[in-house]
C-alpha cells in the first residue's frame, strides 16, 4: 500500500480561541473603565421614576424669583374717639367711601353737657361782677375828681384870703392871730390838695391792674368754655382724609371710652404689595430693587420700599410700591405674581431649575443633583 502524502488546508473563519481572546478583552477594559470612573467620579443609584433629564445650554440668564405679593393700601388710618360718649347715630356704614371731614358717627355725654352750663354760668357771673367793679371803680374816680375840684377852689379861696390878710397885717388893720391862721388854712388846703392828687395816682394803678387780672380771668374763662365746646363737637367722629371706610366696631348704645379705637380708614390714593420671600435670598434682596406686576396682559413697575427686618418660618417681607403708572381697579386682598430683578441679565450656563433648588435657593448644587446632556444624549459626567 502506497502512502501518499497530502496537503492540509487552513480552516478559515473565526475560531473559539479568538472568541474567549475577544470576551477577555472586553472584561479587561470594563474593568479598566470601571477603575477610572472609581478614581474621578462617585455613583448614585437611584429609581428611574425620580430621575428628570433636561438640557444644559449657554444663554442669557435673568436673575429674578417669582414671588406673590398681596395688594394693600398705601395707608391705614385709625379712628380713635376724642372724646367719651354713648353712641347714638351711625352716619356711614363700612366700605363706604368718605371725604375729610364728613361725619362718621355721632356721640352724646350728658355730662358734658352738663359741664358747658356750668362754664357758661361761671363766665356770665364773673362778666356781671366785672362789669359792676369797673362801674364802682368809674363812679370813684368822678368822686374824686369832684373832691380835687372842691379843693381847687377852696386852694384859690383861701389864698386869695392869706393875701388881702397879709396887706392887712402889714397895715396893722388886723390881729397876728388872724392873718396866722389865714396863713394856716391856706397852707392846709395846699397840702390837702397834693395829697388827693397823690391817692388818685395810686387809685388809678390800682384800678387798672383790678381791671386787668378781672379781663385775664374772663380771658381764661371764655377759653375754657370754648375748649368745653370744642369737646362737645369732638362727640361728631368725622374723617380725618379722604378714603374708605374699612371698619367701624362699635353699635348703637354702646359706651365709647375717650381714646378707644373704633375704626380704621384705607387711604386709596395708591397702592403698595406685600410679598414672603425665602430666606434664600436675604442678602440678595436690597432697598431700592425693581420687579414686574402682571395684570390682565399688562406690566407695571414696583420697586422695593421697606424690608421687614424679622424672619418668620424661613421667610422674610417686603413691600413694594408702583414706580410708574398703576393699575385701575385694584382691590385690597388681591394676589399677583411678581417678578423680582435681583441681578443684571448676564451670559451663563443655563441650568433648569430642579428639586435642589428648594434646598439652596439656587446658589449652588449638591453632587448627584444633575446629568449634564449633550444635544439628546448622556455624556456620563455628574455635576458635584
Amino acid at each position: 500500500m502506497e502512502i501518499m502524502d497530502r496537503p492540509i488546508e487552513k480552516k478559515k473563519g473565526i475560531k473559539k480561541k479568538h472568541i474567549y481572546m475577544g470576551i477577555g478583552a472586553l472584561l479587561l477594559s470594563a474593568l479598566i473603565y470601571e477603575a477610572f470612573l472609581a478614581n474621578n467620579v462617585s455613583t448614585y443609584r437611584t429609581d428611574i421614576e425620580r430621575v428628570t433629564i433636561d438640557t444644559v445650554s449657554k444663554g442669557i440668564f435673568h436673575d429674578y424669583i417669582s414671588i406673590s405679593g398681596t395688594v394693600e393700601p398705601i395707608a391705614t388710618v385709625f379712628l380713635d374717639a376724642r372724646e367719651g360718649g354713648r353712641v347714638e347715630e351711625k352716619v356711614v356704614e363700612e366700605g363706604s367711601m368718605i371725604k375729610k371731614g364728613d361725619v362718621i358717627l355721632r356721640l352724646s355725654n350728658p355730662d358734658l353737657s352738663l359741664s358747658i352750663l356750668n362754664s357758661e354760668a361761671q363766665l356770665a357771673e364773673k362778666s356781671n361782677f366785672l362789669r359792676n367793679t369797673m362801674v364802682v371803680m368809674e363812679q370813684e374816680r368822678l368822686q374824686i375828681k369832684r373832691e380835687l375840684l372842691n379843693l381847687e377852689f377852696d386852694i384859690k379861696r383861701k389864698k386869695r384870703t392869706y393875701r388881702q390878710n397879709k396887706t392887712l397885717y402889714a397895715d396893722s388893720l388886723i390881729s397876728k392871730e388872724e392873718f396866722l391862721k389865714s396863713e394856716e388854712d391856706y397852707d392846709f388846703a395846699g397840702r390837702s390838695y397834693q395829697l388827693y392828687i397823690e391817692r388818685q395816682g395810686q387809685d388809678s394803678i390800682y384800678r387798672s391792674i383790678q381791671v386787668d387780672q378781672m379781663k385775664e380771668n374772663l380771658r381764661n374763662m371764655s377759653l375754657n368754655l370754648k375748649l368745653v365746646r370744642q369737646r362737645q363737637e369732638n362727640l361728631n367722629l368725622v374723617a380725618p382724609v379722604d378714603g374708605q371706610l374699612t371698619s367701624l366696631d362699635v353699635e348703637i348704645g354702646q359706651s365709647v371710652p375717650k381714646g378707644g379705637r373704633i375704626g380704621q380708614m384705607h387711604i386709596l390714593t395708591s397702592y403698595k404689595v406685600i410679598a414672603d420671600i425665602d430666606e434664600h435670598y436675604i442678602d440678595k434682596v436690597k432697598v431700592g430693587l425693581g420687579a414686574i406686576l402682571e395684570r390682565q396682559g399688562q406690566e407695571f413697575k414696583l420697586k422695593i420700599r421697606k424690608i421687614l427686618p424679622e424672619v418668620r418660618d424661613g421667610r422674610f417681607s417686603v413691600e413694594m410700591v408702583f414706580s410708574g403708572k398703576k393699575p385701575q381697579n385694584m382691590r385690597t386682598g388681591q394676589t399677583y405674581f411678581v417678578r423680582l430683578q435681583l441681578g443684571s441679565p448676564q451670559k451663563s450656563l443655563l441650568l433648569p431649575r430642579g428639586s435642589f433648588f428648594q434646598k439652596t435657593g439656587g446658589q449652588w448644587i449638591s453632587g448627584y443633583s444633575c446629568l449634564l446632556l449633550t444635544g439628546n444624549r448622556p455624556t456620563g459626567a455628574i455635576l458635584k
